[in-house]
């Protein structure tokens, strides 16, 4: 198409995830963007009226990124698809695909957007304390607030791949082509955020080896009994989704001399399983929570941190989340999730 109709966007792939909701619906709120939304299913009706367009597609179609490289004038991508870590253990061959291979189409496209419009494209991804391998409790629980650069041992496909991609996004920032006799910027502007466990009221759990919290929540709200996968004691940093959308926008905003690395731990709260079971207990009288591990999946649970060292966000550009672990229970999850299921 002629270059005078070309529009500039923020692509949001993933976009009927969890973390897809909350994003699409604070960028709307500001309305200063057009938002192309893209997923495998079906964009929801709900988001489908806050976008400018809503695209159903893999991120391995070559042939619908040709076509949003040609429509779309992009400067944003916030690359939220991936084959989360349960399902991805399945098909691991896949996954890398998805998780990889997909990225890696994504970061071209940001190349040849750049080319277009003079500016670097903005890519923001969201990583996984998956990323962190611990080879015991013992170490876990002596560990205290992992940092970035350590244990980077990952178990699973899930984390081999999110940090892969933490790597080559680096490398895509700072290294391009670097032996190239017309060596060049890549227009590339990577930014990642190592999330924790994710808890949403707005959306169902779907795949996640921290999801056993948010399982809980919706397992109890719909008065159904609920047999977590992991043994009471366990703890990993978890993060309510509100506070995720407002770190993927504050580390969007900051300024590139700001940053001092390209990937970033943040965290909110680290309650043991049993911790969480009691919270719903005391909104859900009755509710059947019961501990039934499955060896395969707490195995993968015990190599990730109980806690992260968020040092570097909270002084490079500012992360504080809003909900500490009373206020995300009380303020915004059991009063969310009630009246979604009360509605329902």
């Amino acid at each position: 198409m002629a270059d005078h109709i070309r529009t500039p966007a923020t692509l949001i792939t993933g976009a009927n995830g969890e973390m897809g909701h909350g994003l699409i619906e604070r960028l709307a709120e500001q309305g200063n963007q057009r938002i192309i939304a893209m997923d495998v299913r079906p964009i929801d009706e709900s988001l489908r009226e806050r976008c400018s367009a809503a695209l159903v597609g893999d991120i391995l179609d070559t042939r619908l990124l040709e076509r949003l490289a040609s429509e779309y004038e992009i400067h944003t991508i916030y690359h939220l698809a991936a084959l989360l870590s349960t399902r991805a253990e399945f098909t691991p061959e896949s996954a890398h695909r998805v998780n990889v291979e997909g990225t890696l189409s994504l970061l071209k496209l940001a190349i040849e957007q750049s080319r277009w419009h003079g500016t670097p494209v903005k890519f923001l991804f969201p990583s996984s304390i998956a990323v962190y391998g611990l080879p015991s409790v013992d170490a876990k629980r002596k560990a205290g607030k992992v940092k970035e650069g350590e244990w980077n041992t990952p178990v699973t496909m899930y984390g081999c791949n999110k940090l892969y991609c933490e790597h080559l996004g680096r490398y895509y920032t700072r290294h391009y082509r670097q032996l190239a006799a017309d060596a060049e910027k890549s227009g590339v502007d990577f930014r990642s955020i190592r999330f924790p466990g994710l808890i949403s009221a707005a959306t169902v759990p779907s795949g996640g080896t921290s999801d056993y919290a948010p399982e809980m929540l919706h397992a109890a709200a719909q008065g159904k009994g609920y047999a977590c996968f992991v043994r009471e004691d366990v703890r990993i940093p978890f993060m309510a989704m509100p506070d995720a959308i407002t770190a993927m926008l504050a580390l969007h905003e900051a300024p590139p001399a700001a940053l001092s690395q390209v990937v970033y731990n943040i965290t909110a709260f680290s309650p043991s399983a049993g911790a969480i079971r009691e919270i719903v207990h005391r909104e859900f009288a009755g509710a059947d929570i019961r501990f039934s591990p499955d060896d395969k999946r707490q195995a993968i649970v015990d190599t990730w941190p109980e806690d992260v060292d968020d040092t570097a966000a909270r002084r490079d550009w500012g992360f504080s989340p809003a909900y500490d672990q009373a206020r995300a229970f009380e303020e915004y999850l059991m009063p969310e999730i009630k009246r979604r299921y009360r509605s329902s």
